[in-house]
């Protein structure tokens, strides 16, 4: 016993608490049919209802007992689904009506029902796992013999196999289980009655289920499955609560695929059930080929195995043991459960049987050996006899080797003695081991064995041998022959589990590749299903949600692919739930399509459709499982580009942000410096006109005038700058005379700037630009006033127009203390400051990056160059259109 751990102690607190508000089911579990749960379940209904709960009878089976539908009066009923099967009309519990109408507690009898296809699920107990998903509380009842795991043990006791079986996994869900007993001679009573079935059904129950033997064996098992889930709620409780607790172990069954491995499954659910422990079941591929047969069982025992809340896993090796003992070393494995051996023959010629080597080496575990006698000496006759019908052409195969062998004997045995011989038999011994399994590569030794001896050892055509040295020879051939027969077998096994290991991982390297390549999620999907289709050999859809929540095709292979409505169905259910639908599942199983969901139930990305042959079994474990890990490789894809552009449109945010930031700054600081200059000049002007000179007034309505004027200039750039960002700004292009437009920026900024010399060079010839004369004017003046602000008084500020090419040049060069070279090419940003830069204390920093916008409106550019030794120059490059038409 050992002292729980803090992380224990708080898994274990908020599993109780989880527990206690999502375990909604109350189960009325019973022995055999008859024994009053149905009467329980709607008594303990009654009595919530005269409390105020609001109870409704989802389905209850009253099998035409009247006290039992006596308890249904002034019950609230929910109408049932009528279903159409067989030419037959047949009354279902309505699913989608009871999530509608979504009581505090439903009623749903017989929770081991098999529903009628067409439905969502294909069995009720899915049913309710939806509602207690949907938050119903729900009460349900059970007979014992339709638990999974108890599956063989019923078999055993009544010789009637139960079909309709409700996975164990799902009983954890269980809040409460209400035991409803009645001892075996009170229900054989009730069942000659007709209280249980009708008089004719009554009277063969008796002879067959009914007899009190089995009765008292199911009323144990009951009694033990109630004992079982008592001490798991107590163990979580103690742990919870601090107390002690063993230490649990994980419980391991090794399957093989043959007839006895869903017994074993069985087995471990009870066994690590009992213990509270976690429970796996491994198969060890060592290569070798399975029969169809032997594949089937395999497949069948790892779906028992996840329907019965075990985890399913695949090992590949060569050596059985050595691959389950670094398992549960690595996995924490206390117990492991494996059933009799059948390889005791083999084990005495070449080696330990599996159950020696775990003994031997496992001695830190404990072994536990289940024994099926009856059932594996059936399987042993129905594999010999499968065996011998598939295996027929590989003994033809072997035949012929032979034949062959002998042949090129009987040509080179007037060359070679009997020893050298014997090399080409065993050659033909390797071929055949190498392409074929090990009871056919000692078939053909035998064959060589006799041959070798009665064709060519003297004396010849007997089975004698006269010489020492040929026994010898014939005897180590033999010898040689099994070893390499053996060893050929196993690098064969080897080899193609290493094959199929290698498809595996080339396909996902491939995969990975190719989704690295792609840059958003839609290239993601598209890459996803041709993937998919061209490993799997199947048709691949891709589904994801729209802007509407509807889930739509957006990439598939072979393209444009239609999904029918069932289909659509199944990848809704897949999408929202985070699990497995249509076809080779339990839920919607009526859709063509294999259904996987690419996130989780809290995260959904989609979902992936796969179409198989119609003609094709479910697909083995090596084809699901490559379809499960190339699903979730497409899903991380996806959550990868979603995480990407939530970062971009975070990133994109807070640009944004920090330039709203920047722009309400500007614009606060250099709107209210002219603000406050005419709001003095104003008020000054109202409170001393009449004592003030008439040049003193005129120099303060000049004043408000200039600041009027720096105004409209400011709030006209923010203007531009936003009609520039929504690309709403028009171009009503002209023909005009690049000089013209020079001459007017020039006239404007002498008016801001009566004291500035403005130097112009412009072409002797006229050069006619097709451009928006107001923008290229605007953008001009804008770089000018920018240069007039940091030029010296003293210094001129130059404007030089040329053409250079196919392109119009203008240079604005003044001689200001100039602009870092790193910091050139920013100062079109807008709000870039540069201390030494193009920015001035009464300026929003937005000039220079509308010039940039309204140039590159015309497909020219402005870029910074250094001056000559001082000072900035700016360059405006405007392309040169043909001359234009001129009418004759």
């Amino acid at each position: 016993m050992t002292e729980p751990s803090r992380e224990a102690r708080a898994d274990a607190l908020l599993s109780t608490g989880q527990g206690e508000r999502t375990r909604r089911l109350k189960i009325f579990l019973g022995a055999a049919p008859g024994v009053g749960k149905t009467y329980a379940m709607l008594s303990a209904a009654r009595e919530l209802k005269r409390q105020g709960v609001d109870v409704v009878v989802g389905l209850a089976e009253t099998h035409g007992r009247a006290e039992t539908a006596a308890l249904l009066d002034g019950m609230e009923m929910l109408p049932r689904r009528q279903v159409r099967y067989h030419d037959r009309d047949f009354a279902e519990f309505d699913l989608d009506a009871a999530l509608a109408r979504k009581p505090a507690v439903l009623l749903v009898d017989e929770l081991a029902h098999r529903n009628l296809p067409g439905g969502r699920h294909e069995r009720r107990w899915q049913d309710i796992a939806e509602l207690l998903d949907a938050g119903i509380e729900v009460y349900t009842a059970l007979n014992v013999q339709h638990l999974e795991s108890l599956n063989d043990q019923v078999r055993r006791i009544t010789g009637i196999t139960v079909r309709e079986t409700v996975p164990d996994a799902f009983l954890d869900r269980a809040r409460d289980i209400m035991l409803v007993d009645l001892p075996p001679r009170e229900l054989i009573g009730r069942l000659k009655e007709g209280k249980v079935y009708v008089p004719e059904t009554a009277a063969a129950a008796l002879n067959a289920f009914f007899s009190p033997t089995n009765l008292a064996a199911l009323r144990e098992l009951a009694l033990e499955t109630i004992a079982g889930h008592v001490d798991s709620d107590l163990r979580e409780h103690m742990l919870a609560r601090g107390g002690a607790m063993p230490v649990r172990r994980r419980v391991l069954a090794a399957i093989d695929g043959h007839a006895q491995s869903d017994y074993l499954v069985r087995v471990a659910r009870r066994i690590a059930e009992r213990r509270g422990a976690p429970w796996s079941v491994a198969f060890v591929d060592t290569g070798a080929r399975l029969d169809p047969v032997r594949r089937e069982r395999l497949d069948a025992a790892m779906r028992l195995t996840r329907r019965l809340g075990g985890e399913a896993i695949i090992l590949r090796g060569h050596a059985i043991a050595d691959e389950l003992l670094a398992h549960a070393d690595r996995e924490g494995v206390g117990q492991i459960i494996i059933g009799r051996t059948r390889e005791r023959v083999v084990a005495r010629m070449l080696g330990r049987s599996l159950t020696q080597l775990l003994l031997r080496r496992g001695a830190h575990m404990e072994l536990t050996i289940i024994a099926t006698p009856s059932e594996r000496a059936k399987a042993r006759r129905r594999v010999r006899l499968s065996s011998t019908r598939g295996s027929r052409g590989e003994y033809i195969y072997a035949t012929v080797a032979t034949l062959i062998a002998f042949g090129l004997a009987f040509i080179a045995d007037r060359y070679l003695s009997v020893a050298n011989l014997s090399l080409i038999f065993l050659t033909a011994v390797l071929v055949v081991a190498v392409r074929t399994r090990m009871a056919v590569a000692v078939y053909t030794a035998a064959l060589c064995f006799l041959g070798d001896n009665f064709f060519f050892a003297p004396p010849r055509y007997t089975l004698e041998i006269s010489s020492p040295d040929d026994v010898l020879t014939v005897t180590l051939f033999l010898l040689a022959a099994l070893i390499c027969s053996r060893l050929a077998t196993r690098l064969a096994s080897q080899v193609e589990s290493l094959r199929g290991a290698h498809v595996q991982a080339r396909a996902l390297l491939t995969l990975g590749q190719q989704l690295t390549a792609s840059t958003d999620a839609n290239g993601i999907r598209d890459a996803g299903s041709k993937a998919l289709a061209q490993t799997l050999r199947c048709e691949a859809a891709i589904l994801a949600r729209d802007a509407a929540q509807v889930l739509r095709v957006v990439a598939s292979a072979p393209p444009e692919r239609v999904l029918s409505t069932q289909d659509l169905a199944a990848a809704d259910w897949s999408d929202r739930h985070g699990e497995q639908a249509g076809r080779f599942t339990d839920t919607l199983n009526a859709a063509p399509y294999w259904v996987l969901p690419l996130g989780s139930e809290g995260r959904p990305l989609g979902a992936v459709a796969l179409r198989f042959d119609p003609a094709m079994s479910e697909p083995d474990a090596d084809r699901r499982s490559l379809a499960l890990a190339m699903t979730q490789d497409i899903g991380q894809a996806l959550e990868r580009a979603r995480l990407s552009d939530e970062l971009e449109g975070a990133r994109v945010q807070g640009e944004t942000e920090r330039l709203r930031n920047a722009l309400l700054s500007s614009v606060s600081h250099d709107l209210r410096s002219p603000l406050a200059s005419m709001i003095g000049a104003a008020g000054t002007l109202i409170s001393y006109e009449e004592k003030l000179p008439p040049q003193e007034r005129h120099d303060l309505l000049q004043a408000i005038l200039g600041e009027g004027q720096r105004l409209d200039r400011y709030i006209q750039n923010l203007l531009d700058m936003t009609r520039l960002g929504h690309g709403t700004l028009k171009l009503n292009r002209d023909w005009t005379d690049s000089a013209e437009i020079v001459a007017a920026a020039v006239t404007r900024l002498r008016k801001l700037f009566p004291e500035l010399r403005v130097e112009t060079m412009t072409p002797p010839d006229t050069v006619l630009l097709y451009v928006h004369p107001a923008l290229i004017e605007q953008a001009l003046f804008n770089i000018l006033e920018n240069a007039a602000r940091f030029s010296p008084p003293d210094e001129a500020v130059r404007v030089t127009v040329h053409s250079s090419g196919e392109r119009l040049l203008i240079d604005v060069r003044d001689r200001g203390p100039g602009i870092p070279e790193e910091e050139r090419a920013r100062i079109f940003d807008m709000f870039y400051s540069v201390s030494r830069g193009d920015r001035a204390s009464q300026s929003t920093g937005l000039g220079l990056a509308i010039c940039r916008g309204m140039i590159g409106a015309h497909g020219g550019s402005v870029e910074a160059l250094p001056g000559d030794g001082i000072g900035t120059t700016i360059r405006i490059s405007l392309p040169l259109p043909p001359p234009p038409d001129v009418e004759q």
